[in-house]
């Protein structure tokens, strides 16, 4: 079955992070983290509609400023999410340089901005170009749980995780699909058209058993047209089928309460995008650094349950053994053996409360 998304990373492994999502048939994408965008033409960043920031470390961030420079004049919106402090950071950056022309171009562009609070409210600015990217429109807002974003046809949901400050973990997606029967289409005397799109917005969104749906299509007798309600379209729909759910992780600590975390936000993804930083050999560094090893990570992605998952974010030093983290995950995902042993207790310096857990760990 097409699904709505198709998602890529941005970059090769070792470079910085970043998640590309497509929405297929509309023209627009959504975009995780703002690092090195060069990868990506204008023609694709200018269909980002919007943005989701794990947080604000330079490998995840610079990337704005070229997003801003290929949008600016060309696009009239940007919706842009990320943690606490995110709207004064966001302001900086913008505050950085000289706005003088910018009123004058024919197409205003607004950056929406909102930021989430660890406390589960957060804060919403407005900045425009008409008025040379001046804050304006503050206003509190209030989180739905864990979700960031929601629309007729997806929802971002996101929860943070600690990498010594709070970073985001996110997961796209995509809501029940409904499926036609075409057996049943025939019977009813009319063939496919863009009115099915009408119909299963209206069976998503609940609507009223009369809801009137116009019907247009073409066959080789020619163009017809009519109206039916949603009840009586109903039966056409074979079943409800669940919409694909992708995964995507990056910069955090290997704790107990990140599982936990991610258990409740990620439980059966289709596809998990994880950061595996370091080769296990080196997890006393990883340690240090806050990060994932590629057999954490493999670890973690196999205790949530994912269908499948793309090792990333790998440390420059394995630039030329990236197949070997790549590698070291996947096995600790599909309960293979690791060629390294057992795990070192300074794993989890600090989780004093969890050393049963630890043990579970291949």
């Amino acid at each position: 079955m097409r699904h709505l998304f198709e998602a890529h990373l941005i970059n090769d492994p070792c470079n910085d992070p970043g998640l590309y999502v497509d929405l297929r048939d509309e023209r627009r994408a959504l975009l995780f983290d703002l690092g090195d965008l060069t990868a990506l033409p204008p023609r694709k960043l200018l269909r980002v509609s919007h943005v989701f920031v794990s947080h604000t470390h330079m490998d995840h961030f610079a990337g704005f400023d070229q997003l801003l420079r290929v949008v600016l004049g060309r696009k009239d919106r940007i919706v842009l999410t990320s943690g606490p402090g995110f709207v004064t950071q966001l302001e900086h950056k913008l505050r950085a340089y000289t706005w003088n022309v910018v009123h004058r171009y024919s197409v205003e562009l607004v950056l929406d901005v909102r930021e989430i609070g660890t406390h589960g409210r957060g804060l919403r600015a407005r900045f425009s170009s008409r008025t040379g990217f001046e804050r304006e429109a503050d206003e509190t807002i209030d989180c739905d749980g864990d979700v960031l974003h929601d629309e007729l046809l997806f929802r971002v949901r996101g929860r943070f995780v600690d990498h010594e400050m709070p970073c985001l973990a996110f997961v796209i997606e995509e809501k029940a699909r409904p499926r036609i029967a075409r057996d049943r289409l025939a019977a009813l005397g009319v063939s496919t058209g863009p009115w099915l799109r009408d119909l299963k917005s209206a069976l998503r969104a609940g609507a009223p058993a009369d809801t009137p749906i116009r019907l247009r299509w073409r066959d080789h007798l020619g163009d017809h047209e009519t109206i039916r309600s949603v009840g009586e379209l109903a039966g056409i729909v074979l079943d409800v089928t669940p919409g694909l759910r992708i995964g995507y992780v990056t910069d955090l600590r290997f704790s107990e309460a990140n599982l936990r975390t991610l258990e409740a936000l990620l439980a059966g993804v289709d596809q998990l995008f994880i950061e595996s930083v370091f080769l296990h050999a080196d997890r006393a560094h990883a340690l240090r650094k806050n990060h994932l090893t590629a057999r954490q990570a493999g670890w973690i992605a196999r205790e949530v349950g994912a269908r499948a998952i793309v090792p990333f974010h790998f440390s420059p030093r394995y630039r030329e053994r990236a197949s070997q983290v790549s590698a070291e995950a996947m096995a600790a995902w599909s309960g293979g053996t690791p060629e390294a042993g057992a795990v070192d207790p300074a794993d989890q310096a600090g989780q004093t409360d969890s050393r049963s857990w630890v043990r579970a760990m291949p």
